[in-house]
């Protein structure tokens, strides 16, 4: 019997706990239906009936609003740059694909340079049609091919090529972010480089496996190149950069594919005979002048002589 007579009294205490919780939510719910919804506002609304069914859940909405802000700064601050990043890419590509249309005709079966540049665009995943325009703009564009000699930071000697339908523009807009940033157009600065072939090779082989500099300074007098270089590409990748005369740059890569080497480029490049050291100051300021120049529509590569190993 006591048992049964400390189960009712439990019982009891909890019904009447219940209809006090009950009469007081219900005295809330009245006075919140009293104020006028226009004059609060529906961030307000929301935090005031989450807070009277669920305590808890106005901080759980808060950290949620927030964590969609972070995600929302997160696609804007890193996938923003790197679609920016793309898009300059693919206009480089096809200035590049155009320049080779004019040069040796728009079938790549018969135009080594064209057919490298197209492999190219599908490793960067351009999409076909806009190969397909670059290529038939190629015809339709009259455009003028330049090569700007100019000095930046610290002596430093750059080539600037261009590809543009208005050379007056495009040189008033290079002449303008070198004056502001260190630099000048100046004539001499072309015998700081001499215009080689390159041919651009994956730092893996064909069996995935790396391949380390020593071996790479074999395989580049196997295959009759001059010299070979270790680089990170713009994602960060091994890749490994033959250098060879320009008149052997087809033989150079033949060879290199049957090496067992994966290559993914080849095309002429000028590379610097003689190279200046900056000061921290200097090469900063010179790395933002060539960031500014590559990003003009019309240029198509900046070449510097600039010393990195010092």
């Amino acid at each position: 019997m006591a048992r049964v007579a400390t189960f009712r009294s439990v019982c009891l205490r909890n019904r009447n706990y219940l209809l006090s919780s009950l009469w007081n939510s219900a005295e809330l719910v009245a006075k919140r239906r009293a104020l006028s919804p226009a004059s609060i506002s529906l961030c307000a609304q929301a935090s005031c009936q989450y807070s009277l069914l669920v305590p808890c859940a106005e901080i759980h909405m808060s950290a949620a609003n927030h964590a969609g802000h972070n995600k929302w700064s997160k696609v804007k601050h890193i996938k923003g740059p790197k679609d920016t990043a793309k898009s300059q890419v693919f206009a480089k590509l096809s200035i590049m694909i155009r320049i080779a249309v004019k040069e040796g005709g728009s079938n790549p079966e018969f135009n080594s340079q064209l057919a490298n540049l197209i492999e190219q665009c599908r490793t960067k995943n351009m999409p076909k049609a806009s190969i397909e325009a670059a290529i038939k703009g190629a015809k339709s564009k009259a455009s003028i091919y330049s090569l700007y000699e100019a000095r930046g930071p610290g002596g430093s000697a750059l080539l600037i090529e261009v590809l543009t339908d208005n050379n007056s523009r495009t040189l008033q807009q290079l002449k303008s972010i070198l004056n502001k940033n260190g630099g000048m157009m100046s004539d001499g600065a072309r015998h700081s480089f001499q215009k080689k072939g390159v041919v651009m090779v994956n730092g893996l082989d064909k069996d995935g496996k790396d391949v380390l500099l020593e071996r790479a300074l074999e395989l580049a007098i196997d295959s009759g190149a001059e010299d070979v270089k270790q680089i990170e590409d713009e994602e960060d990748q091994v890749m490994l950069k033959f250098v060879c005369d320009l008149s052997s740059l087809r033989e150079v890569r033949e060879r290199l594919d049957s090496l067992g080497l994966l290559t993914t480029d080849s095309g002429p490049e000028f590379i610097a005979t003689t190279t200046v050291p900056l000061t921290d100051r200097d090469l900063q300021t010179a790395f933002c002048l060539i960031e500014q120049i590559d990003e003009n529509q019309d240029v198509i590569k900046v070449y510097d002589n600039i010393d990195l190993q010092s």
